[in-house]
């Protein structure tokens, strides 16, 4: 398959249902295009070319099953989630050598349906970054300019998708980590409400926060991975025993945007805005206007304290999920320690980069009793008032709408010296993941000077993607597609 690249989930599932293509030269057109693309962008961390091309041997001789809308479609997936017989090492030393017993529950549904995972994607380090920059084992490039970063943390997943690689992938959003790099690398990625998706086997960073979601080239597809990995899940506590709509079959069934009240929240569209983000955005604002919605001025004030609340509450949860990689019952062990305690100390040290020993410190440090009140207790009062201020907006909106990031993705080196900065760069994604909600992002256009993808993201009321989803959908058809990520134009 020459063009395989260019092609949606919906056109591979397609060829294939019709058997135009099997799920053998499905998986080897994904391989093929791993071994042309991957030394430009280092996108993945394990590629598992002999079992995925097993499966795929095996689907073609069972044919397509009843209930398996993804029957031979290859994916990638963050290497956060655990995998049967694969390794998966959160983009960590601690757990270089891990290799899980058991799927993920959103793998052992995509698997049900009829997927072919054929590789794990690079991530920053459990989680822990804006630009997949933090990796302990390798840096990822923008497919549209190799000098950029992808966003992170699910940043391999995101550019393998851009690339051409796999037609979808999934991945993880903390603080963004979808929204962001999705954003990044001109696609559509969506982070479900907490509680849509189950989080078992998913390593935990900020249990409160995670959520696991799918990327791909059109909201389409994004739709139709949803429909398979959502729903009520017994093995996890927090997931929510809610119905999941057909949201594929949905989407046929609005064709523009009236009725709809879309909010445009002050705290989001004013200074340190990069302009061409601010261009890009508002000619999509103009074309929601066009397609019958009517926007509405709206302010969320306690946005400013989001930031500071988000890492307060994600440190906190952080040092406490990593505790248990101590050498003894997870991860490295410092084989030449002598005493017990040098033997914690040096497997943590070995096995966590910095960025995680910062955030284990930091979070360690606002859950101690001198200081839990003045942060940590705080910083859930703070939440709770975000939250209820989301909810209020989006009693008088049907969907509210915001840029992905204050600039498109920047340069690699650029803030991974700065870890402040860094923080920043998740300024508009992050408030969405305290309250718990929704989001979807999709690209609005290229910026008129990096010619870089620029996003923008739609929020809505819990448990109503169906409503983003059919929004983003209309949406992007009202908009002039963008072409294939620049950086990799030359390969066929």
């Amino acid at each position: 398959m020459t063009d395989w690249h260019t092609q949606t989930l919906t056109g591979v599932r397609d060829l294939l249902a019709r058997r135009d293509i099997g799920a053998r030269e499905a998986v080897q057109a994904s391989l093929d295009r791993i071994q042309a693309t991957e030394d430009r962008i280092s996108s993945l961390l394990h590629v598992d070319a002999e079992q995925a091309l097993n499966r795929a041997r095996k689907l073609d001789e069972l044919g397509p099953g009843q209930n398996q809308p993804l029957w031979g479609v290859p994916l990638v997936v963050k290497d956060v989630f655990t995998t049967k017989g694969t390794p998966s090492t959160c983009g960590s030393k601690m757990l270089q050598s891990f290799v899980p017993f058991y799927d993920a529950e959103v793998i052992r549904r995509l698997k049900e349906a009829g997927a072919v995972i054929v590789a794990k994607s690079n991530m920053d380090e459990f989680a822990m970054g804006s630009s997949t920059e933090n990796s302990a084992f390798q840096m990822t490039r923008n497919p549209w300019d190799l000098s950029r970063v992808p966003g992170g943390s699910s940043g391999g997943s995101a550019a393998s998708t851009a690339a051409g690689q796999t037609p979808a992938s999934l991945g993880t959003d903390t603080g963004g980590s979808i929204r962001q790099p999705a954003g990044f690398c001109g696609l559509a990625g969506l982070k479900p409400t907490y509680g849509r998706v189950s989080r078992f086997g998913l390593v935990a960073y900020g249990s409160s926060l995670d959520q696991a979601g799918p990327m791909a080239r059109t909201v389409r597809d994004v739709a139709q991975v949803l429909e398979v990995i959502a729903g009520h899940d017994p093995k996890d506590s927090t997931s929510a025993p809610v119905q999941v709509p057909a949201y594929t079959r949905a989407l046929d069934h609005r064709e523009d945007l009236r009725g709809l009240r879309v909010g445009v929240p002050a705290e989001y569209w004013g200074e340190g805005i990069d302009p061409e983000v601010m261009e890009a955005c508002e000619q999509a604002l103009d074309r929601i206007r066009d397609l019958g919605a009517q926007t509405v001025p709206i302010s969320l004030p306690h946005t400013k304290f989001a930031i500071a609340a988000y890492y307060i509450i994600v440190m906190a949860e952080a040092s406490s999920n990593l505790a248990r990689y101590d050498g003894v019952r997870y991860g490295l062990r410092d084989s030449a320690a002598k005493e017990l305690k040098d033997m914690y100390t040096g497997s943590r040290s070995q096995g966590f980069g910095p960025e995680v020993q910062r955030r284990i410190l930091l979070g360690t440090y606002v859950l101690s009793a001198g200081y839990y009140d003045a942060y940590y207790k705080k910083a859930a009062q703070v939440r709770r008032l975000i939250t209820e201020e989301y909810e209020q907006a989006l009693t008088e909106c049907d969907l509210l709408c915001a840029p992905i990031a204050p600039t498109a993705a920047f340069a690699l080196g650029e803030k991974s010296s700065d870890p402040l900065q860094m923080y920043l760069t998740d300024v508009f994604t992050n408030p969405l993941n305290l309250t718990g909600l929704p989001g979807l992002c999709l690209p609005v256009g290229q910026g008129s000077r990096t010619k870089m993808p620029i996003g923008l993201q739609l929020f809505g009321r819990a448990f109503e993607e169906q409503t983003i989803l059919q929004a983003g959908h209309v949406l992007e058809q009202a908009l002039p597609p963008l072409p294939q990520p620049s950086a990799l134009a030359d390969l066929t």
